[in-house]
């Protein structure tokens, strides 16, 4: 078995290899998630990017190749270059004790249309509808109504990375997703998994994911494609 270390340097392969293997489509040995699922791809070299990418593009309007430092080859007769987004790598060194308030709800599938419409409210671009299948995903609701939640995405043998974390802008600023991310972390810890996470660099959150007791490790970059 590979180490946490090792895995942590390309987690979209590791996940791909491991826990999401059923989620595996692989085009001239570059490692791509179902694009119902998940629309990431990630390589070891960059010289088979552009096939890959050919291929892959076939299936989705646009995706996503994951990379801490290698940059991706595209063939752009094929396959337009959008945007890179510069991320970066947390993991947790020690889960800070927070005071859980709010009821949190292990939301099932029944909520799947509810969690794809707040993403999408406050965090277009990355989920999609079967996303709901990569993990867990926590909820609180307000007066009935599904208003803040944290999933769990990218997760291997070692590691389960905390994502979609998103609240109702008219629910922002109580705390909210601090607990939630709280209570996600320690389910996480119960399978003796290392919780994980990744976000832009920049982002005022990362405070926050640093108060919980994340640290921040490496960049991890998304370049964002799209078909021509």
């Amino acid at each position: 078995m590979s180490t946490l270390e090792h895995q942590l340097k390309n987690p979209v392969w590791s996940s791909l290899q491991e826990t999401h293997k059923k989620f595996a489509v692989e085009f001239n040995n570059v490692q791509f998630y179902n694009s119902e699922v998940c629309t990431f791809g990630t390589f070891f070299d960059e010289n088979n990017t552009a096939e890959a990418a050919n291929e892959y593009i076939k299936t989705s309007d646009s995706f996503f190749y994951v990379s801490e430092n290698l940059t991706p080859v595209i063939d752009e007769t094929k396959v337009e270059f959008t945007k890179k987004i510069d991320g970066c790598q947390m993991v947790l060194d020690s889960l800070t004790n927070v005071n859980i308030t709010e009821e949190i709800v292990l939301l099932d599938e029944t909520f799947s249309e509810e969690i794809y419409d707040l993403v999408w409210l406050v965090m277009p671009g990355y989920y999609r509808k079967r996303t709901f299948e990569m993990g867990k995903y926590f909820g609180i609701f307000k007066n009935g109504k599904l208003v803040s939640i944290a999933g769990q995405r990218l997760q291997s043998n070692l590691f389960i990375e905390v994502s979609a974390v998103v609240t109702h802008p008219n629910y922002t600023r109580r705390g909210l997703a601090k607990q939630l991310i709280a209570h996600n972390t320690k389910e996480i810890l119960k399978e003796n998994k290392t919780p994980i996470l990744h976000t832009n660099k920049g982002n005022p959150a990362i405070a926050l994911y640093q108060k919980l007791g994340y640290t921040l490790t490496r960049d991890m970059n998304w370049w964002l494609y799209t078909k021509k």
